[in-house]
């Protein structure tokens, strides 16, 4: 592109008139220091730039000068902020290096600056399991400096804004991985306005003609909403001068890709969605009187207007763990047409529209302190990160999951409030208080009343946890749990327990082999693997710990093993196997014989997917195609991005399972004389020494003689026979017998 002297000079006036508007829109008040700190890195960028252009034509330097200003103006960030964001390309992208700019600027810049060139030389192509991989690194970035993660957000916003000199392939690649990795973080991180304009602008690329479609449509209704918005204002603005309030009411338009999503969810048309825009009161107050006025605005828009009582959120007495705070009302307006009404402070609209950032400090010496809730979060996040159990793409899942969970607060015992993600359960609660506490929880009381681990807390339950040694998590556990904390807290005991169980099975195996005169050592256990159809020497081990390998299957091993014919056909025909020394304690696999959809592990009608070819023991995920049949997909299927960016409603979770580790409900029926104490050794037994979980008892006495019957959630038949042998053995007992 050949670039006359006339038009250099003319870019390089508008490179200067940005740079002066970027100080002019800075939301800090900036210091002698601070706009001197900022000119040498505005010059630092323009010279380490000047010979690069971007796709559309214009200076590469408008891009870090746009970023600073969204930082600077739009998240409210401090001076050391607005710097990193002009430098944020310099050591990626030109011949000045890390240790120019810390000699430059100092330490704290240069660590910013380093995350976030390491973010950048992320590898930016491949698959779902890739781009997960990428987003659990990013977020240990925040290590170092939660900066660094809110300037990589305002470079994404800048990029979306000005994407349209890329291929449309890009476009799409780019969008969809906002929607997937940068709009979930900027609604943790409180930044709502970010979020929402990177939603719409991910929808422009991702579904062009439903966005331009539903823009047309709120642009040429506009007209009708101002006067609405007039009309209802009209009718609160007498009563609220009165009271000598200082306020001004705006209308604010639900975003276009929330219509999309309303669209797409209830099956209906733009003109059915009542609630297209809310009505915002921002009112001034002092931090002492901000509570008080905000009730007192309530009071005068429901007596002019008749609330929805069960569309009140109080974010003021109890607010969300992102940091905001408003009062959120719905009534019904003229027309009578339902409009929400949201009643924040000056001080709580900054915050909900700068988020954290807003009002987030550094430590300098003991003036300055951070904001408790974001060490809060970020401690949450750090042991999430910590958690090697999980997968990458589970672990975005799981993220994602706990950042866009409306929450909900809680009661402990002692009346101190916890807040929880909207549908957690007893369980989640127990582990928020502590792990010790999650792990030995027995039962539970909300409200004073026993409750199943499994119910659902909903806000202003007051939950006690009642906890017992012999207690201890089960697999089941992971089904009635919600929380990324619960979950991997759970699954590194289960794992821990079946390690021991594989321990103990090879002990078992060994002797039962030796009484057969054989000797255990890696042949045999190969063999034993494949006569089993299993995987893995501690798939072995583990079966036979838990009783699916009993003494009748391990002889039907031995019969074969001394029929030579079978023994030369086997060995013919015999896999490789991975010899027993090459695996680890926790290589534990199943043999995934089922595929189960959803939360309660339904079984129901699929196909496999031919773009990816998932095969038993892949991490999948179901979708439901337009004809409402379920295609099974690999996670990290090269589709997988588009179809969770575009259809998360027709994602079903779904998950392979051993037929053979499901647990089946056996009924034992039971009979003899009555005693005193006779039920509890029942239950002791089965429960404590069995750790077999009861579903259900009944017991019936008639002069002495008692019936009984017993619902117990067993693996296999071994262990219903092992026990009804030990109940046999109870004082008292005369029958136990399996229904």
């Amino acid at each position: 592109m050949e670039l006359n002297e006339a038009y250099l000079e003319q870019e390089n006036k508008q490179i200067a008139r940005q740079y002066k508007e970027l100080l002019r829109v800075s939301y800090r008040i900036l210091t002698k220091d601070d706009k001197q700190m900022i000119r040498k890195a505005f010059e630092t960028a323009v010279e380490a730039h000047k010979d690069q252009r971007r796709k559309s034509g214009e200076a590469y330097v408008f891009h870090p000068i746009a970023v600073a200003k969204i930082v600077a103006s739009e998240i409210g960030l401090d001076a050391t902020s607005i710097t990193a964001a002009l430098l944020h390309d310099v050591v990626e992208d030109t011949e000045f290096t890390l240790a120019d700019i810390e000699q430059m600027f100092g330490e704290t810049i240069a660590r910013i600056v380093d995350g976030l060139t390491k973010i950048s030389s992320l590898k930016k192509e491949g698959d779902i399991s890739l781009q997960a991989e990428n987003f659990r690194k990013m977020l240990l970035t925040l290590n170092d400096d939660i900066r660094v993660i809110i300037i990589k957000i305002a470079d994404r916003l800048h990029n979306m804004q000005t994407m349209d000199a890329m291929r449309p392939d890009k476009q799409v690649k780019i969008a969809s991985e906002t929607l997937y990795i940068y709009a979930p973080l900027a609604h943790r991180i409180g930044l709502y306005n970010i979020k929402t304009e990177l939603e719409d602008l991910s929808l422009k690329y991702t579904e062009p003609e439903v966005y331009n479609d539903i823009l047309g449509k709120i642009q040429d209704s506009k007209e009708e909403q101002d006067a609405y918005i007039e009309s209802f204002a009209t009718t609160i603005k007498t009563s609220l001068e009165k009271e000598q309030i200082d306020f001004q009411i705006k209308g604010r338009p639900k975003s276009i890709y929330s219509i999309r999503k309303k669209i797409s969810a209830q099956n209906i048309s733009f003109d059915e969605i009542y609630d297209k825009f809310a009505i915002r009161i921002i009112y001034k107050s002092d931090l002492e009187s901000e509570k008080f006025l905000a009730w007192k605005i309530y009071s005068i828009v429901t007596d002019h207007y008749r609330p929805n009582p069960t569309r009140l959120r109080d974010w003021i007495s109890s607010p969300k763990s992102t940091g905001y705070e408003a009062l959120h009302i719905t009534v019904m307006g003229p027309k009578g047409r339902w409009v929400e009404v949201q009643i924040r402070s000056e001080r709580m609209n900054e915050i909900a529209e700068k988020g954290y950032a807003a009002h987030y400090k550094y430590k300098h010496g003991d003036s300055q302190v951070e904001d408790q809730g974001i060490d809060i979060w970020l401690n949450r996040l750090q042991e999430a990160l910590e958690n090697n159990e999980l997968n990458a793409v589970d672990f975005v899942e799981q993220f994602k999951l706990n950042l866009y969970a409306k929450e909900i607060f809680v009661f402990t015992p002692q009346g101190d409030l916890k807040s929880l993600p909207k549908g957690a359960t007893v369980l989640d609660f127990a582990f928020s208080i502590h792990t010790d506490i999650g792990m030995h929880t027995r039962g539970a009381k909300v409200n004073g009343k026993i409750v199943p681990l499994s119910r659902v807390l909903k806000s202003g339950d007051q939950v006690e946890i009642i906890t017992s040694k012999t207690a201890k998590p089960t697999k089941n556990w992971l089904d009635i749990t919600q929380t990324a904390r619960a979950k991997s807290k759970i699954k590194s005991v289960l794992n821990e327990e079946k390690k021991q169980i594989a321990e103990e099975g090879k002990v078992i195996l060994n002797r039962k082999l030796k009484s057969q005169r054989i000797q255990l050592n890696e042949k045999t256990v190969n063999e034993m693997v494949n006569h089993f159809k299993l995987k893995t020497s501690k798939d072995l081990f583990y079966r036979v710990g838990i009783g699916t390998i009993d003494n009748k299957a391990i002889k039907d091993y031995v019969s074969s093993k001394n029929n030579a014919l079978v023994t030369f056909l086997k060995n013919k025909i015999r896999k490789p196997v991975k010899s027993q020394n090459s695996l680890s304690l926790d290589e534990i696999t199943e043999r995934y014989d089922a595929l189960v959809f959803g939360d309660d592990d339904q079984k129901l009608d699929y196909t496999l997917a031919s773009c990816c070819n998932p095969i038993p023991g892949d991490d999948v995920f179901g979708f439901t195609t337009v004809k409402g049949e379920i295609k099974v997909h690999k996670k990290n299927c090269p589709n997988a991005i588009q179809l969770q960016s575009n259809y998360a409603y027709r994602i079903l979770k779904a998950k392979w399972i051993d037929s053979s580790q499901e647990e089946f409900k056996a009924s034992i029926k039971l009979t003899g004389l009555d005693n005193l104490g006779l039920i509890s050794d029942i239950t002791n037994e089965i429960s404590k020494n069995l750790h077999v979980n009861m579903h259900s008892i009944s017991f019936e006495s008639n002069h002495g003689v008692f019936e009984g019957r017993i619902v117990v959630k067993v693996k296999n038949n071994s262990e219903i026979q092992r026990l009804l042998d030990r109940i046999k053995k109870i004082d008292g007992i005369d029958k136990a017998t399996r229904e």
